[in-house]
């Protein structure tokens, strides 16, 4: 025990000398960009072909302070700013086309990857359908549903769903087979309980891993799927774009990165409670 304690004890410096050399590393290579970036600006001496970064801060406070009315649906509006405003009307589409897309991919996937019968009779239309974008479907979207919030998450559910297909399909195929047959001398007989008991949480590293590449994957599509007018963070960078405002451009580029980044480590969070099996 005492060799254990003395272990950790001396570890500990050398991991915080690690972490330090990391944060300077970076801070470097943050001031670097940020120069280089500026250079790049003054060089050119066009704000509409590259904004400063100070240009883009000021914009960023500006979309971040600049009040506007948001509005919720079925008459309901409250008092937002335009920053806040846009993110939440993206949210609108991009909440509902992750949950349903992951959640009817990953079934989907679970199934298939199970069921032999299942898998021969659908690889052909998976194999079909899976190699059209996602923004091939923008047409029909507007179609069937119109230029709304639901037609850019039908957008954004299709690309949340070949993600996580292909990742559960993965991950219960290469299920190992000692697994199943040690479950089966147990006592696990059906196919759900097999499925539940044993498959589902073997291939759960696979599933977690489709889900979080959606997370970040999607909110490129819902940039693409608001091209066709649907309201939200992704329209507002295309139309400064078109007035050549790009510091407002950048600064709404900037907050679908923030909003990625507090997400990705929130869902990373999750995916090791879920996976602390494995440790």
């Amino acid at each position: 025990m005492a060799v254990e304690t003395t272990s950790e004890a001396e570890s500990a410096p050398l991991l915080e000398s690690v972490d330090a050399r990391r944060f300077v590393l970076g801070a470097v290579g943050t001031a670097g960009f940020l120069l280089a970036w500026q250079a790049a600006a003054l060089a050119i001496g066009r704000a509409y072909l590259l904004p400063t970064p100070l240009a883009v801060a000021s914009a960023f406070l500006r979309e971040l302070t600049a009040a506007e009315t948001l509005a919720l649906g079925f008459g309901v509006e409250l008092p937002a700013t335009r920053m806040v405003a846009k993110l939440v009307q993206s949210l609108f589409h991009y909440l509902p086309g992750l949950v349903v897309g992951s959640t009817l991919g990953i079934s989907l996937g679970i199934a298939m990857g199970w069921n032999e019968t299942l898998d021969d009779a659908l690889t052909p239309v998976t194999r079909v359908l899976r190699p059209i974008p996602p923004l091939a479907w923008i047409a029909f979207a507007i179609v069937w549903i119109g230029i709304n919030h639901s037609g850019a998450a039908f957008i954004v559910g299709i690309g949340a769903f070949w993600i996580n297909f292909y990742n559960a399909y993965s991950g219960v195929e290469g299920v190992p087979r000692h697994l199943k047959e040690v479950a089966s001398s147990l006592g696990v007989d059906s196919d759900l309980g097999m499925v539940r008991k044993v498959v589902v949480p073997a291939a759960s590293p696979s599933i977690m891993t489709g889900i979080r590449t959606s997370i970040g994957q999607c909110w490129m599509i819902v940039v693409a799927a608001e091209l066709f007018g649907a309201p939200g963070v992704g329209f507002q960078i295309i139309n400064a774009a078109q007035n050549l405002q790009m510091d407002v451009s950048v600064a709404y580029m900037l907050v679908i990165s923030v909003v990625f980044l507090a997400s990705d480590g929130l869902f990373r969070r999750v995916e090791r409670r879920v996976l602390e099996w494995r440790a």
